[in-house]
């Protein structure tokens, strides 16, 4: 299964404006944060669970809970961002 990540703000400043994601089957966006954590630095000290980060899916806020499928879009960003 493959969706699409996207960072934003500071975020992106650390990680890039996104990039395609493999994954092995249907998931949830909170097992895609701890995958993500899992791969080390920069991901983990910018998507640490005890740092505020919200998370949208196909461009609707989304909790750690909802489901994730195939050609999804998850965004990552911080609770408030300029523009």
């Amino acid at each position: 299964m493959k969706i699409q990540l996207r960072y934003f703000a500071s975020l992106r400043e650390a990680l890039g404006p996104g990039e395609a994601l493999e994954l092995p089957g249907p998931t949830t966006v909170g097992a895609v944060r701890d995958a993500l954590i899992a791969r080390g630095e920069p991901y983990a000290s910018v998507l640490a669970r005890q740092r505020a980060v919200r998370s949208a899916l196909n461009q609707t806020m989304a909790a750690d809970a909802a489901e994730v499928g195939e050609g999804a879009e998850l965004a990552f960003f911080p609770p408030v961002t300029g523009g």
